[in-house]
């Protein structure tokens, strides 16, 4: 796959333009004027005093998430087919969810529920039937769609001021920095950009570019000291790989002033190798394709500070209380804004514990500590070369008749794949076209043993994982 390098700042590969002149293209630049003015207006609407809320009195923050929840509440009952039908089993009157206490009496919802028919969790709603949808990264190996409506979309550009004031504090501007971000391709990401070029008009964006997870490290090196990023932004296991591979090499490329990672977790060996090896600040976003304003670390790195007006957090234990301050549990969310895909009380699977409020940044967000993402395993290959869980996750991304799978590394050029598929004539169906992408990304003298399965369990006391290495501590990260 070529590198996105060499392309002008702020433009992305796969975007063509119409040819101008065309009377369609014509037509289509009226139309998309239109709806730029309008996605302006919204972003207008919303991006005043975005950068003050993180420090908004408790009671306001407070006051604000439970105005939001009343209204979604309300209108997941009139237009939510799941809800209007539970409200009404359960004889539960919308208009007495006043509050995020409230909320207990709404049943705890978990992926394979809303799996099973994704449908039922969108709105009828004009909002809801103009929503657009995204999948989730299928790390439970198994995707699910998830739907935004527009609106909440253009928002969130807005919202996300809350984050980039800890970008701009420490890349020392506010306007103008460079990013850099490595990501797979096809990601959430790029089909937001997408976007937003084609319903906003922003004469001022970052200056982007992107690569994809699947470059190889010297074309990584070469983006880093030609590009000269203030941020790169990336998956955290994906940093956490590529920054002990380059130590292992005595590679120095041009530091970047901070590196922010998602999506999955990074080890607290590779944090600090990062900090304190290459003088590098590590912080995180905390979002889902489910809600994609949940937390975020600030300066002082004492945890998550979260959205709370925009995405209400429980953690929860086994039985379904309310976890104390400082007790472990299971993260659980509301979406406050999205009319698409309405999903209240929903378990997302990481484990974390609350820690209250009060930080030294002075923001008044609650935050979120201890948090327990995914640790994926990555797979490395004898020409030195790491592969990312989604890059593999691209392989499966687009093949219906797979509902899960996981790839297990047993040696390095020795993999077993397991695959569900709806039944033995879908898995025989798929099978050659799997293998065949497989061998492109992983060698192809790389051996790889499949067999179907009608479902693949989660191990007891602990997670999923898509895909698994077994190569133990002799990967080649230190090669060549």
């Amino acid at each position: 796959m070529r590198s996105a390098f060499g392309l002008p700042p702020g433009t992305l590969e796969g975007f063509p333009s119409p040819p101008a002149g065309s009377l369609p293209a014509r037509r289509n630049s009226a139309l998309r004027l239109s709806s730029s003015l309008f996605g302006n207006a919204v972003v207008g609407l919303h991006l005043p005093g975005q950068r003050c809320v993180p420090y908004l009195p408790e009671d306001r923050l407070r006051t604000s998430r439970d105005r939001r929840l009343r209204h979604i509440v309300s209108y997941a009952a009139d237009s939510v087919p799941y809800y209007r039908d539970l409200f009404r089993r359960e004889r539960i009157d919308p208009r007495e969810i006043r509050s995020a206490e409230d909320l207990k009496r709404l049943p705890l919802i978990d992926r394979e529920v809303v799996r099973r028919d994704p449908r039922r969790f969108v709105s009828t709603s004009r909002r809801g039937r103009r929503s657009i949808m995204f999948l989730t990264s299928g790390s439970s190996g198994t995707p699910l769609p998830v739907f935004h409506d527009p609106y909440s979309l253009l928002a969130n550009i807005a919202h996300g001021e809350r984050e980039r004031s800890v970008v701009a504090r420490l890349c020392g501007k506010s306007l103008g920095y460079r990013e850099l971000y490595i990501l797979y391709r096809g990601s959430t990401t790029e089909h937001v950009w997408e976007f937003y070029r084609q319903h906003t008009f922003i004469p001022v964006r970052p200056k982007r570019f992107l690569l994809s997870i699947l470059e190889p490290i010297d074309r990584v090196v070469d983006a880093l000291n030609r590009f000269r990023p203030e941020v790169v932004i990336s998956y955290g296991s994906y940093l956490d790989n590529l920054f002990r591979l380059l130590s292992a090499r005595g590679i120095r490329p041009h530091p970047p002033r901070m590196l922010i990672y998602s999506g999955d977790a990074m080890t607290d060996d590779g944090k600090r190798l990062i900090e304190d090896g290459f003088g590098i600040p590590v912080h995180s976003i905390y979002n889902a394709v489910e809600a994609f304003k949940i937390g975020f670390s600030c300066e002082e790195g004492t945890g998550f500070h979260l959205h709370e007006d925009l995405c209400h957090v429980r953690v929860v234990t086994p039985s379904g209380r309310t976890a104390d301050s400082g007790e472990r549990g299971e993260v659980v969310i509301s979406n406050l804004v999205n009319r698409g895909s309405v999903l209240l009380n929903y378990r997302l699977g990481d484990v974390a514990s609350m820690r209250g409020r009060g930080c030294a940044c002075g923001r008044t967000l609650q935050l979120l500590s201890e948090l327990e993402g995914r640790l994926e395993d990555t797979i490395f290959l004898p020409d030195g070369r790491f592969i990312h869980p989604r890059a593999v996750w691209m392989v499966f991304k687009r093949t219906h008749d797979v509902l899960k799978y996981q790839l297990i590394q047993h040696e390095f050029e020795r993999f077993e794949l397991r695959l569900v598929t709806v039944d033995r004539q879908a898995y025989s169906g798929v099978l050659r076209a799997i293998t065949s992408a497989l061998r492109d990304l992983l060698g192809h003298s790389a051996t790889i043993d499949c067999e179907r399965y009608d479902d693949l369990d989660t191990p007891r006391g602990g997670k999923f994982k898509t895909v698994v290495s077994l190569c133990g501590p002799g990967r080649p990260t230190d090669d060549p």
